[in-house]
């Protein structure tokens, strides 16, 4: 069974234990600049989130705008309706 394994490699990847290494190495790679670049992406919107406050505007509130946009407006007025129905119930 080893020697088939050993027989199996390729031109391009490197097999170790039934496993194509190079390419292994190519995907976690990718991956851990992925992450670099998400980390980086991240900074960048504390940064626009620091901006908005220091312009005065309340950052809870950007991040709630953000958020309603991404749902479809069927899911948005359903919200809402609930919210104003569970306002009334409590006297509010």
């Amino acid at each position: 069974m080893l020697a088939t394994i050993e027989n199996q490699e390729s031109d391009s990847d490197t097999q170790v234990g039934g496993i194509a290494a190079d390419r292994l190495r190519s995907i976690i790679e990718r991956v851990e600049r992925l992450e670099e670049e998400r980390k980086a992406l991240a900074a960048d919107i504390k940064d626009v989130f620091t901006e908005a406050k220091s312009a005065g505007f309340d950052v809870r509130t950007v991040k709630q705008i953000i958020r309603l946009r991404k749902q479809e407006p069927a899911e948005i007025e359903e919200q809402e309706t609930l919210l104003d129905i569970y306002r009334r119930a409590l006297g509010m």
